[in-house]
């Protein structure tokens, strides 16, 4: 940028912020005007198409809606006060619709926290439960209060209160990044769990900061997105138990309180009326660093829970609008946490737009993953929808339109969407096909030869007509749901006894192999099996089509002990022990080479450029390179990707060999194509402990002995260089 171009951006906005100003100046001079007093307030109407409650020169404006009540009062307290210092009633004519909105003059923003009391019929069959003696959250709240010290609620009598928020963070010119599916690694990582442990030697362990603390070695490692499960607020205490001699939360956070609010206990400090800037510092700080961030989002239930929970916020608005009821008035139960939300009312579908439009507008967030995305295409009746308006409109909402949209495709109500999904050639999936088929295929079952070889080729058996094609299809083998890769190869069966439940939560289809024991062991022999057999996974994941998803850990051997559904677990089990990373380095190395060598080798992420020597862009084969007929009796798959690198000009050629079988077995290598020779880049089971060469190792033959549970990947080398 040229200095005399600098100093006309620089002009011009300047004076396009003193325009603003102006506007501003004359629009809170226009609303200066207060019209009427309540109970020693004066009020007037306020900005009725701006919901939640916003901060103006000398007033703050309260906007809300509810179908059904008869009236609303605004509640105020000072701050962690008990009882309210006043209630002031909105004023009928200050009703336009269904929506109430007043302007309060003379309020402290920093001194005073509010929420709503909603009158209006009481008729529980018919879905009616308002009754103004709760004090309800407002459910476009920017703040929560009475959530900022961990596991410590100090919400009085159940009552959440929400906060102003003063909104003045500055990105100055922090990109927005876009970058394609076919680029992208994600990790999937929990805020607290990442850095909670001494062993992460941050100075802020469990929080946002704490993550920017590892920002860089989050850019080491190579991954291109940060997938945060759940960061609005929610209350860790709604379940909060002692077993075992651990206090037990809602660790995991799937049980919202607020959609607009991000959670507090977060924050390495409070934040009171600026919440949010350490997660908008954080989510700049990996954005410089070419690091994207996704949001875990959970729309499908709420923390109301079923008949028996409390009354937070929608269930004393509009209960039979945001929740899907039976006709006797009962609430569906497909998201397994007690209530299901009506997803496609017109009311519900505006709120859930609005929420991702701002957390892309104020939050600059990148993408969002939906947990359990098929309620989200249930009718009022919880019927499957052919045609879902809300997942439809997201797919084609402007303001989302460079955002990353990515369905659990099914819910706890039996609906398995994987490869039926409406996606509208937008969404991708989280692609639970994969992982189950990769994991019975690495743990020895070569009977589902045929099945894996779909998965690592993109699955365009699902992901065709209605989808992106290959951008469709998330790829993983472990997430925060399950196994961690290292106990994914050290348990047969899962170990929740510290959840409480006798074992009997958790899934129980893991496809895992303990490896010849049971949890941990001294013997090195299964030691050595167990890492290889983690080699394999990695290998096999950053060599498949479609996009890639890490569990954070499983790059250095991270363990739950076997517990394969922590939600409950704030302790060691879920934290990630840093230890490892130098306990288990050689891993970790081979682990980020993987990692490296997929972004270095496009022909494994996408169709771009044919290969001058004519190759396919992706061919399937046996242990004969002219034997392209996978059975059920494969032992071992062998996958060439091919294509042409225009900057480097010349073909870009990668072979990936997996032997899943207990015995060696003997693979012939293709001709390489003219002037080009086969180098060895991988081989998860090498004796000598070289599993990965950063200078390629050329093969002098065609044949290669395949060691038993092992994984081979060559590339194609031209001329007398070794690049990769």
């Amino acid at each position: 940028m040229t200095g005399e171009f600098r100093r006309h951006k620089i002009e011009q906005r300047a004076i396009l912020e003193h325009r603003g100003k102006e506007l501003r100046k004359s629009d809170s001079t226009r609303q200066m005007l207060a019209l009427d007093e309540v109970n020693g307030y004066r009020i007037r109407p306020g900005l009725y198409e701006v919901y939640g409650a916003n901060a103006l020169t000398d007033g703050v404006s309260f906007t809300v809606h509810s179908n059904g009540a008869t009236s609303i009062s605004l509640v105020l307290f000072h701050r962690g006060e008990k009882e309210p210092f006043v209630t002031i009633p909105f004023p009928d004519n200050y009703r336009i619709g269904k929506v109430y909105s007043m302007m309060v003059f003379g309020l402290n923003i920093e001194d005073f926290e509010y929420c709503y009391s909603v009158d209006g019929p009481w008729d529980p069959p018919k879905g009616l439960l308002f009754d103004k003696r709760h004090m309800l959250l407002d459910p476009y709240a920017r703040a929560v209060s009475g959530q900022r010290v961990w596991g410590q609620s100090a919400n009085l009598e159940g009552i959440y209160r929400a906060r102003v928020v003063q909104n003045n963070f500055e990105w100055n010119a922090t990109p927005q990044l876009r970058i394609p599916m076919s680029d992208s690694i994600i990790y999937e990582m929990h805020v607290r769990g990442f850095t909670k442990d001494p062993s992460s030697k941050v100075k802020c362990p469990g929080t946002f900061e704490g993550i920017k603390e590892k920002a860089e070695y989050l850019k080491k490692l190579g991954i291109t997105a940060v997938e945060l499960m759940p960061i609005f607020e929610f209350d860790e205490t709604r379940d909060k138990r002692e077993v075992n001699g651990r206090t037990l939360l809602d660790y995991w956070g799937y049980n919202t309180v607020s959609f607009f609010a991000p959670n507090t206990s977060y924050a390495s400090r409070s934040e009171y009326n600026r919440e949010g800037v350490e997660l908008k510092t954080m989510i700049k700080t990996l954005k410089e660093l070419g690091i994207e961030v996704i949001l875990d989002v959970v729309f499908n239930h709420t923390a109301e829970g079923n008949e028996n929970g409390p009354f937070i916020s929608f269930r004393g608005f509009d209960n039979n609008i945001y929740y899907l009821l039976t006709p006797e008035g009962q609430y569906y139960n497909f998201s397994g946490c007690g209530n299901t939300m009506n997803c496609n009312h017109p009311v519900v579908q505006e709120m859930i737009v609005k929420c991702l439009r701002y957390w892309v507008e104020e939050y600059r967030v990148d993408g969002f993953r939906f947990d359990l995305a098929s309620i989200l295409g249930r009718n009022s009746d919880g019927a499957p929808m052919d045609d879902p308006p809300l997942i439809r409109r997201l797919a084609y909402d402007p303001i989302l339109g460079d955002i990353k949209l990515i369905a659990e495709a099914w819910d706890a109500g039996g609906m398995y969407q994987v490869g039926r999904f409406p996606a509208w050639k937008r969404w991708a999936e989280w692609n639970g096909k994969y992982r189950d088929d990769i994991r019975s295929f690495l743990k020895g079952e070569y009977w589902s030869a045929p099945e894996a070889v779909k998965r690592i080729t993109g699955s365009m058996d699902l992901y065709a007509y209605n989808y992106a094609g290959y951008n469709s299809s998330v790829n993983f083998i472990t997430c925060h749901d399950g196994y961690t890769l290292r106990d994914l190869y050290s348990y047969n069966n899962k170990h929740n006894e510290d959840n409480g439940w006798n074992n009997t939560d958790g899934a129980n289809d893991n496809r895992s192999w303990n490896c010849g024991v049971e949890g941990d062991t001294d013997d090195p022999g299964i030691i050595a099996l167990r890492f290889q057999m983690m080699r394999n996974a990695i290998t096999v994941l950053m060599c498949s089509r479609g996009t890639p998803m890490l569990l954070a850990g499983d790059e250095f051997g991270n363990t739950q002990f076997g517990n394969n559904n922590a939600y409950c677990q704030d302790n060691e089990i879920s934290w990630l022990d840093w230890n490892l990373l130098e306990k288990n380095k050689a891993y970790f190395d081979f682990y980020r080479n993987m990692i490296q060598f997929r972004r270095k080798h496009p022909a494994i992420k996408k169709d771009e450029a044919p290969a001058k020597c004519g190759w396919p862009f992706i061919s399937v084969h046996t242990e004969d390179p002219y034997n392209g007929q996978i059975t059920n009796e494969s032992k071992v798959i062998c996958i060439r990707f091919s294509g042409y690198i225009k900057a480097k000009g010349q073909d870009d050629i990668v072979y990936i060999v997996i032997n899943v079988f207990w015995e060696d077995r003997l693979i012939t290598l293709p001709d390489p194509p003219e002037g080009g020779f086969w180098s060895l880049v991988v081989n998860t089971a090498a004796e000598d402990g070289k599993y990965y060469h950063n200078r390629p190792k050329p093969v002098t033959q065609r044949g290669w002995n395949m060691k038993a549970r092992s994984v081979s990947v060559f590339i194609v080398s031209f001329g007398t260089g070794y690049g990769q």
